[in-house]
């Protein structure tokens, strides 16, 4: 099984005031972290000069790689530089389809254990996506072709998943997720 690059999403709250300070040690961060294996990119931006609120990212290839790069001496000595001057802050982390099995609890502190909110197992994800695909696929089989036999397979199959992709996402996986959390996270 090859890794899955992840995505590492964090929301700080910086002092206006202190724009040019905060600024450039972001940049020192994103210097630092390039040096590390796996790195594959950052960026940040804030949603106006007047914002306390700038939003990051950082991506690596893996979740070893990320590891490396958050377990490591020069991450802490860069956190600590900027101590007393960042507000709370919020993390996720994402790769592939997982933000369907979010728990309720995928969104940490700075500080929190590195094995919060972690997904469950790609083969229970994988599970719980065949028992809502499954039934709703079927479903949408038969309709098209009880009321819809004579359109081409191609444009039947268009229109069959344009409609199930949102039931999917926004219905049938977030009640599957939160009815299998016990087991999906166990």
């Amino acid at each position: 099984m090859t890794a899955e690059p992840v995505t590492v999403s964090i929301t700080r709250h910086i002092d206006p005031g202190h724009t040019a300070e905060m600024t450039a040690w972001v940049e020192a961060g994103a210097s630092l972290a390039k040096g590390f294996d796996g790195f594959l990119g950052v960026g940040w931006v804030r949603p106006g000069e007047a914002s306390d609120e700038w939003h990051m990212l950082y991506r690596f290839a893996s979740r070893e790689a990320l590891s490396g790069w958050e377990s490591s001496p020069q991450r802490a000595w860069w956190l600590a530089a900027a101590q007393g001057r960042i507000g709370e802050s919020r993390v996720e982390r994402r790769t592939g389809i997982e933000g369907w099995f979010d728990t309720p609890h995928s969104v940490e502190t700075i500080e929190a254990a590195p094995s919060a909110g972690r997904p469950p197992p790609v083969w229970k994800q994988a599970i719980v996506i065949w028992l809502a695909f499954f039934p709703l696929s079927l479903l949408m089989t038969w309709l098209t072709g009880r009321f819809l036999p004579d359109v081409p397979l191609v444009p039947r199959v268009f229109g069959s998943t344009v409609v199930m992709t949102p039931i999917m996402t926004y219905l049938i996986l977030p009640r599957m997720t939160r009815a299998l959390g016990w087991w999906l996270h166990r």
